[in-house]
């Protein structure tokens, strides 16, 4: 009974706090979304984007309409997720996963997690990139969403691309000041039958590059 009734509570919690956060993030960012030769799909999806500020996440979650935003996961990083309450509280409102970049193990990758997590059910919003860039380039792809891809292809590949997050929270600070953003959606992608890991990762990145210019 007591385990039911956790659930139900943590149901509750995310129904009212979710909306919430992702109104709040739209006023603080002024987002402006836009959806290019792609539209809100509650099939299974890999968002992956740049990486400028540790509000992206929360940001690109926000823009997506609401019957999708619960079936979205983001991915985010525990060693500063997890730490504080507030943060924690956070990353559980935002139905986060967090990803121990600190003890990765070879039976327990990130990319192992991830895939149990979203199962055959939810979306994931990931960052490609690592860490954050300077807002100006990105850097170079890591593999995970190469192997992502390739253990499961049934995957849409979304590209995104969220602008002017290093002036809403510059690194090193903690409040956000208010400004427009634009996060722009573009069409997916999928790893070719074949293609190596370099060359897709590469094709990834100038796909969320590209959309920079849209």
């Amino acid at each position: 009974m007591c385990r039911a009734g956790g659930k139900v509570s943590e149901q509750v919690k995310f129904n009212f706090t979710g909306p919430f956060l992702a109104g709040l993030a739209k006023v603080v960012a002024g987002s402006s979304v836009r959806w290019v030769d792609c539209h809100p799909d509650t099939c299974q999806r890999i968002y992956f984007a740049n990486h400028t500020s540790h509000i992206d996440a929360v940001i690109i979650w926000a823009s997506l309409p609401k019957h999708c935003r619960e079936l979205t996961k983001p991915v985010a990083a525990k060693d500063y997720w997890d730490r504080g309450w507030f943060r924690r509280y956070l990353a559980h409102s935002l139905n986060a996963m967090l990803i121990d970049r600190e003890n990765i193990k070879v039976h327990r990758s990130p990319v192992e997690s991830m895939l149990k997590e979203i199962g055959d059910k939810y979306s994931a919003i990931i960052f490609p990139e690592g860490s954050r860039n300077d807002g100006t380039n990105l850097r170079d792809f890591k593999s995970g969403l190469f192997y992502l891809a390739k253990k499961r292809p049934d995957l849409e590949l979304v590209p995104v691309y969220v602008d002017n997050m290093t002036r809403i929270l510059p690194k090193g600070e903690y409040l956000p000041v208010p400004l427009l953003s634009r996060v722009i959606f573009g069409p997916p992608i999928w790893l070719e039958n074949g293609e190596p890991k370099t060359d897709f990762l590469v094709r990834a990145r100038e796909a969320v590059s590209r959309l920079r210019d849209v």
